[in-house]
């Protein structure tokens, strides 16, 4: 091994550096994002209006996008693993992002779950994690501290570089990584870009304090704060005067206003030395804080008060102009939230609204950019919104995603934002570091041996050869298997049921990542027609997780059965009904509470319209969800009307208990 020159004083950890004595580089891979979802206006704006839904919804930005809402900005969630999202901003937001807020994990250990309610009842279950939930939200690390730093240190590096001049870094820990982590950010940031570490009082019970503990009770947790410029955006905040200090220093109340007010001292300290004048006033020579003009323009104003000794003066100082007490690094005036708030969202770990408000408020401005890549159930992005900042958020959970939607869906006034994935530009990625690329064609179609050879193992199945389409064998099935940056289509499917058919080959497994819209219906029914009971089942997100993959924790499921109608009650007008709904993972969901659902529309928490879908990103032109405290779904959207006559393509959009999403597609003409 080659011998590290380190220079400076430094963390090493192992993995840090190559075995040549180079140091590791970031990854830095810059992949296009996907536009899955687009959304100008929430659910609550268009409550509080109170107006039919009728006619064109929301106005849709147009043109290239501006860097203010004003010249058509939008703010950003996105499904994907945060070293490859951040890498893929660089090109456009390195420098840019003001406030950057992240709670990663605490290599705790702690198997985190989430809760899915079903139904109208909110019948609460566990949801199970799939492999790429238990990367993001598992607290568990293969090589302990080792591994964790390793996974912590890149993105630390990227995060640096999307952070503005006037940026600050915000990063939540608690005991068990926020020493190690204070070393990596030092190494990554320097030690003199520290400003605080935060001391979060999350709670005031006795904590992790059971029979028998050895430890006092743990109730704490760090905030460490990292600046990157020099003159970082800071605004200090105020706690409201507890009962006791407004008892104690602001003791007086004006008779005629009623305002409470405290005397302050208006004499100079220092004397000349400091510069301060000396006159005499009121009968009392000596030296004053301020001019005697001011002293004088004061106390016409009723605000110099003379002692009833009549040797000293005092300033009334009013309890409206006073800010409160300063906030320091001890936070005991913010509470974790209860199990009974209103803000509880099932989410394993998350944070106050209260305690990001402060972070949000102290290190940004209005119009700022604020950003969070473990955004978790959105609490950053719902403080960013409700204040006024631009923000991008970054999750690798599906469902954290999904909750984060809704939730922002629930905030009125809220600006456009769209949903984001690397989608096949990140599979493109995968495929090519897992599997080689090449633009010679015989080493280009060794590549795709090995891809299909590997979908073909973590599907259980054999490969074949000498055919056309299909690509392997399960038992008496046979398989094919989707590319990976296109969607299945009909014609795909079609031409392997043609081939099944003519080998008298009965079924047919088609594993895909993306599929065409419309091809479930279409191509079931065809391919029983032709002796082939076919079987579509979807390619997992978790395939492209080293980890998963390697031990085979892999599952493919059938997608999801969606049945609607395009209902026409008027000239010009159309609305969609929902008549079954048919999950295909019900496996995931415990025996007992799965004997507790009635109906097929409990396993819908969400759905979308849009009106005229132009086959790329999806308007959301109305939506209905259900909520913690509103269960009821309705089945029949609100009708839209069209402004003229024409052939339109309406996609209606199914999200389960899950946050899988299933979409059908209609073509209508008025």
């Amino acid at each position: 091994m080659a011998k590290i020159d380190i220079t400076r004083t430094e963390l090493v950890w192992p993995g840090k550096y190559n075995e040549d004595g180079t140091l590791k580089e970031v990854p830095r891979v810059s992949l296009p994002f996907q536009v899955i979802e687009t959304v100008n206006e929430s659910r609550a704006t268009r409550e509080a209006k109170k107006l039919p839904q009728q006619g064109t919804l929301f106005d849709f930005y147009k043109g290239k996008e501006g860097d203010t809402f004003e010249d058509g900005w939008r703010n950003k969630l996105i499904w994907g693993d945060n070293l490859l999202v951040m890498g893929s901003l660089l090109e456009k937001f390195a420098g840019k992002i003001d406030l950057i807020y992240i709670d990663p994990p605490f290599a705790t250990g702690a198997d985190f779950s989430f809760i899915a309610e079903i139904g109208e009842k909110g019948v609460e279950i566990e949801k199970e994690q799939s492999a790429i939930e238990e990367k993001a939200y598992r607290d568990t690390w293969g090589a302990g501290m080792q591994s964790y730093i390793g996974m912590m240190w890149p993105r630390l590096q990227l995060l640096g570089e999307l952070l503005s001049e006037a940026g600050t870094l915000f990063v939540h820990l608690d005991r068990n990584v926020s020493q190690p982590l204070k070393l990596v950010c030092d190494d990554v940031f320097g030690a003199g870009q520290f400003v605080n570490d935060v001391t979060w009082k999350r709670s005031h019970a006795h904590g992790d304090t059971g029979q028998g503990a050895t430890h006092f009770g743990r109730v704490t947790e760090s905030i460490l704060i990292y600046t990157k410029g020099k003159a970082p955006i800071w605004e200090p905040q105020y706690i409201p005067y507890s009962d006791a200090i407004l008892a104690r220093d602001y003791k007086y109340v004006e008779k005629e206003s009623g305002e409470r007010y405290r005397l302050m001292p208006v004499d100079g300290p220092g004397g000349a030395a400091k510069g301060n004048p000396y006159y005499e006033f009121l009968g009392i020579k000596g030296y004053w804080r301020y001019s005697k003009a001011t002293m004088k323009a004061l106390y016409d104003k009723g605000e110099i008060v003379l002692s009833s000794t009549g040797k000293s003066l005092s300033k009334k100082r009013y309890l409206k102009d006073a800010k409160g007490t300063p906030v320091t690094d001890l936070w005991d005036d913010v509470n974790r939230i209860s199990p009974t708030s209103s803000e509880r969202l099932g989410f394993p770990t998350q944070k106050p609204e209260s305690l990001l408000e402060r972070i949000v408020r102290t290190a940004s401005r209005e119009n700022s950019l604020v950003a969070d890549f473990f955004c978790g159930s959105g609490t950053t992005l719902a403080v960013a919104e409700k204040l006024g900042r631009r923000w991008i958020g970054c999750d690798l959970g599906r469902w954290g995603i999904h909750v984060t939607r809704k939730r922002l869906l629930g905030i009125e006034n809220c600006k456009p934002f769209e949903v984001l994935n690397l989608g096949k530009y990140e599979r493109q990625y995968w495929q090519g570091v897992t599997f080689g690329k090449a633009k010679d064609k015989p080493l280009a179609e060794q590549a795709l041996y090995e891809y299909l050879a590997f979908i073909l193992k973590l599907y259980g199945a054999q490969p074949v050869a000498g055919m056309a389409h299909l690509h392997g064998k399960k038992g008496r099935a046979m398989i094919h298997i989707g590319a990976v940056d296109a969607p299945v289509t009909i014609a795909e499917i079609d031409a392997a049921v043609d081939e099944c058919a003519k080998l008298k080959q009965g079924e047919l497994h088609v594993l895909g990542w993306e599929w065409e819209m419309g091809l479930y219906d279409l191509m079931v029914e065809a391919a029983k027609k032709k002796g082939v009971k076919l079987l579509l089942l979807q390619i997992p997100r978790e395939v492209m997780e080293q980890q998963a993959a390697a031990k085979g924790d892999v599952r493919f499921f059938e997608l999801a059965y969606l049945e609607a109608e395009i209902e026409q009650p008027k000239k010009l007008t159309a609305q969609v009904a929902l008549k079954d709904f048919v999950i295909p993972n019900t496996e995931l969901i415990p025996e007992d509470v799965r004997s507790k659902v009635k109906k097929w529309s409990d396993y819908i928490d969400y759905w979308a319209v849009d009106w005229d879908f132009q086959n790329d990103t999806f308007m959301q032109g109305w939506v209905a969800y259900r909520t913690r405290k509103e269960r009821k779904l309705p089945l029949v959207s609100d009708p839209h009307t069209y402004k003229k006559p024409g052939k339109y393509r309406i996609l209606v959009k199914v999200i389960d208990i899950f946050g899988n999403d299933t979409s059908q597609a209609f073509d209508v003409e008025f």
